[in-house]
């Protein structure tokens, strides 16, 4: 019937169809004018206020978010709060990235004139190259879509996806410029997910006294109670001086109960093993547990430089943290 409504997963295929030509076609008018405003980015002193009015605003709060997570700090200053108080967030050393399909919001143009009083550098992402905002900002970056996914052509869903995309591009270029690091990541992503991640070592390990640990000449009763009173399955071996020269794990004592006739009788340094596998603290959680896995052991030892013992961290630290 020619009446008849689309299905609602050829709707759902024809906008994203559309959005992804969309973000595509941006790929091609990449040059000047984004390396332009990426100078003025990476330049910026002080923090970048991302502004915009409606669905285009909603667009600058996740393209501010993505700044401020990725090494460039940034704020979302809403257009029209700003004209009632809220232009005293800009300071000094600011820097302006305003979004606009139109380019004529009546509120981003008085933003615009207040960024021109102050001084401070004004990049734009709109629609319309011949606009207002465009032909005044310092920078403009074309984010033109040629039409809404919205059937009857009004809701933003094209345009709001190619201004996210850009902003994107935009926060990803600059985070390299500034060579922003994974190390950095973690510390600005200590919680969820991502900080989960990027954990180091040196986070989960056991320290001080949670650490099983005996000397060299320990009877083996006594380290037997050190690794049970402990619970990690086995015991690290120092010598005097509390370097590392070996390992008792559960395993080494089942071994030991086959082979020794009086295994009670000995000392530590008779059945541990030597040369145990170590990581250093500041690696990666994530490269722990892939160690632990491909040697098919639950432990491994923190030692520093001089294998003085740091500490230690058990698969069970790594499955606890749910980030995997």
């Amino acid at each position: 019937m020619s009446d008849q409504l689309p299905s609602p997963l050829a709707t759902a295929a024809r906008v994203l169809e559309a959005e992804a030509e969309a973000v595509r076609n941006l790929a091609a008018r990449l040059g000047e004018p984004f390396l332009k405003a990426l100078d003025i980015l990476a330049a910026c002193t002080g923090k970048i206020a991302v502004t915009g009015m409606g669905k285009s605003g909603l667009v600058c709060k996740k393209i501010a978010a993505t700044l401020s997570s990725t090494g460039s700090p940034a704020i979302f200053l809403h257009a029209a709060e700003a004209l009632h108080g809220d232009i005293g967030l800009l300071g000094p050393h600011d820097t302006v990235l305003a979004v606009s399909k139109s380019g004529e919001t009546a509120e981003l143009l008085q933003i615009l004139n207040a960024a021109k009083r102050l001084g401070l550098p004004l990049i734009a992402l709109t629609g319309d190259p011949g606009s207002t905002l465009a032909r005044h900002a310092d920078v403009h970056l074309d984010v033109s879509v040629a039409e809404e996914a919205c059937p009857f052509g009004l809701a933003p869903t094209t345009s709001t996806t190619a201004a996210m995309a850009m902003g994107d591009a935009l926060a990803m270029a600059l985070m390299e410029r500034k060579g922003f690091r994974m190390e950095d990541f973690a510390s600005i992503h200590p919680a969820g997910n991502i900080g989960k991640k990027l954990m180091r070592v040196g986070d989960l390990m056991h320290r001080g006294d949670e650490v099983p640990c005996v000397r060299e000449d320990t009877p083996m009763a006594e380290v037997i109670y050190e690794m049970s009173r402990k619970g990690l399955g086995m015991t690290a071996v120092t010598d005097a001086q509390g370097k590392l020269c070996g390992v008792i794990s559960d395993g080494d004592l089942r071994r030991l109960l086959q082979r020794a006739p009086n295994p009670l009788a000995l000392r530590a340094r008779d059945c541990m093993t030597r040369n145990p596998k170590t990581i250093a603290r500041d690696e990666l959680a994530t490269a722990a547990l892939a160690r632990m896995e491909s040697l098919k052991i639950t432990s491994l030892i923190i030692v520093d430089d001089d294998r003085s013992l740091l500490g230690v961290i058990h698969i069970h630290d790594l499955w606890r943290t749910q980030m995997f």
